[in-house]
């Protein structure tokens, strides 16, 4: 069994700074009772042939008694911590001079609260890794219980090969806040360089499933013993391999986060197959559509400890264009035409009979006619940017998802969104809040996801973000007559779910009952008109100010609706999209 951390506690040593006292007890090694450091790195080699070393550990990390060490920092700045690693590190070359090789030898002193006066704790191994000074980070690993709240554990730097993450810091490199698995269980990631993916690993192998989530660009981690814990492991690639720390971007790794386009197109596929659509897509062919297998060397790789080399970045797709469709008096109407001229590969948003809402009062019977085959779908939230609306008095929007991740239902909140007076978004779960940003996706329960995509430049200036729902919400329309969409209007209420105040919190009333409805803020009384027709459904602008964009099936920004009649209407082709206030609104034939 390999040695990834070697600990070991050294015990009575009157000066924790002298280097010769920790190094090798004096006299002859033989009948010293208690090993120090040097006998410690001659037992443990890092090589062997036989009994013989042929190579030894070169990084060492000493921890020290806290006060010791802010006493040093206090009257010498540190003057004696810096003493005591060079002149351990001198002793190493030394004495270890032929077992070291190319390698070189450094040495890091730290302190900690648990450990005792006298006591000096020594870290080396092959997970123990300490980076030279001009070396720049590679990695930043971070972990989840709910993939809303992330806590950062440790860099990989270009020239580490291995770091061991657990639960107990003594037996690992590094310790995971919330580690569920207790003190046997361990991650390994192994660092093959800038030029390929980290590799996970788990120990032991066979107790523990590992595996990777390309939607939320992240691993899921369960024990095989049962139970409901679970960890989510991300790694994420800081700047460039030329510059590892030169920017602040943070990337997904393996798969590399794409642009806002490659987000729409993993948002649409998240939103068709969760519920399983009609043209029988299923999840993993939508998967594989956002990210298809690699070729080549990269389809070589192996599938290690259970959790398979994820795939690499596919390339953005170009964003689709607004098409031209003026409408002017006695002309047709607009029509938009698809660029790819093909059908659409599934079906996205179709929801079995028993998600459907029930018949509200005051609404037509013809909303949920039998026979009628057109269909309206809410698919996605668009979150409004607040500071648009700050006479309103409105200061957070919060929308809280519980464990069925359904939007306010009952029980406890499993995740919750908020977007603030300075348009920040945050993530709030029972683990704390953290601000977040758009494209993202989130796991709050196994096996569903809530997709966060980022709005188009063109609906930048009115939302935040696009907030996809696990459990879109459809009601039936019927073709030949033409409703409308509003406030006011009682057609398609089942599909207005922020129509209640306790959505918005103001500041003369937290969530009042008998306070504002949220869609108050950017949907009006009369927003739009729609009729089904065979050609598509036929848009008609009834409020001046209200904005209108239209989407494509994978929720693509196409084209803001300018005017648009019931004489002369804006042709949305079956399928698509049409933004109206806070609702992301599919249609259907």
């Amino acid at each position: 069994m390999p040695i990834y951390v070697q600990h070991e506690v050294l015990g009575r040593i009157p000066d924790v700074f002298n280097a010769e006292a920790i190094w090798q007890a004096p006299g002859l090694a033989l009948f010293s009772r208690r090993p120090l450091l040097r006998d410690l790195l001659e037992r443990s080699p890092r090589e062997h042939k036989g009994r013989a070393a042929t190579r030894c550990f070169s990084h060492v990390t000493l921890i020290l008694p806290q006060e010791e060490v802010d006493d040093d920092y206090h009257l010498t700045r540190g003057a004696r911590a810096r003493d005591l690693a060079q002149t351990l590190t001198a002793l190493h070359q030394k004495d270890f001079g032929d077992l070291l090789g190319a390698d070189q030898v450094r040495y890091d002193v730290v302190g900690a609260e648990a450990v005792e006066p006298g006591q000096i704790e020594v870290k080396f191994g092959h997970a123990v890794y300490l980076p030279a000074a001009d070396e720049k980070i590679l990695y930043n690993v971070s972990v989840s219980r709910d993939s809303a709240v992330w806590h950062p554990v440790c860099p990989i730097y270009p020239n580490q090969r291995l770091a061991l993450i657990g639960g107990d810091d003594g037996e690992a490199s590094f310790a995971a806040a919330g580690w569920p698995f207790g003190a046997d269980g361990a991650v390994l990631i192994i660092n093959d360089g800038p030029d390929s993916p980290p590799a996970v690993q788990m120990r032991p192998k066979d107790a523990f499933d590992c595996r990777y989530d390309p939607r939320g660009g992240h691993y899921t981690i369960k024990s095989k013993h049962g139970g409901d814990a679970r960890l989510l492991l991300k790694i994420g690639r800081v700047g460039t391999a030329a510059d590892a720390g030169g920017a602040e971007q943070f990337q997904s790794i393996p798969a590399l986060a794409a642009g806002a386009t490659q987000a729409g197109t993993m948002l649409g596929a998240s939103l068709g197959t969760s519920i399983g659509a009609s043209s029988g897509a299923s999840i993993n062919t939508a998967i594989n559509a956002a990210f298809p297998a690699s070729t080549g060397a990269n389809a070589k790789r192996a599938t290690i400890g259970g959790a398979p080399a994820a795939p690499p970045l596919a390339p953005n797709a170009a964003m689709v264009m607004p098409a031209p469709h003026a409408a002017k008096a006695g002309a047709g109407p607009a029509v938009w035409h698809s660029r790819s001229g093909g059908p659409a590969p599934f079906d996205q948003t179709a929801v079995p009979a028993s998600h459907r809402p029930l018949n509200q009062p005051g609404e037509s019977d013809a909303t949920y006619a039998p026979l009628a085959q057109q269909r309206v779908s809410l698919v996605a939230l668009a979150l409004p940017r607040l500071s648009r609306y700050h006479d309103t008095g409105a200061r957070a929007l919060e929308l809280p998802f519980n464990q069925a991740l359904t939007l306010g239902g009952a029980g406890a909140p499993a995740i919750s969104f908020v977007v603030d007076a300075a348009d920040q978004l945050h993530a709030c779960t029972a683990a704390g809040r953290q601000r977040i940003a758009a494209p993202a996706s989130f796991t709050p329960v196994d096996g569903r996801a809530i997709a966060l995509l980022a709005p188009a430049p063109a609906m930048a200036e009115r939302y935040c973000a696009l907030l996809s729902l696990p459990q879109p919400v459809c009601a039936a329309v019927a073709s030949g007559a033409r409703f409308n969409f509003g406030r006011g209007s009682a057609m398609l209420a089942a599909l207005r779910v922020l129509d209640s105040p306790r959505f918005l919190q103001r500041e003369d009333g937290n969530g009042d009952p008998a306070g504002a409805s949220a869609d108050r803020i950017g949907l009006s009384r009369n927003a739009f008109s729609f009729e089904a027709s065979a050609q598509g459904f036929k848009i008609g602008r009834l409020a001046a100010t209200q904005a209108l964009y239209h989407l494509d099936e994978q929720l693509g920004f196409v084209a803001t609706i300018g005017e648009a009649s019931a004489d002369a209407p804006y042709l949305l082709p079956p399928g698509h999209h049409l933004v109206a206030g806070h609702y992301v609104l599919r249609f259907d034939a």
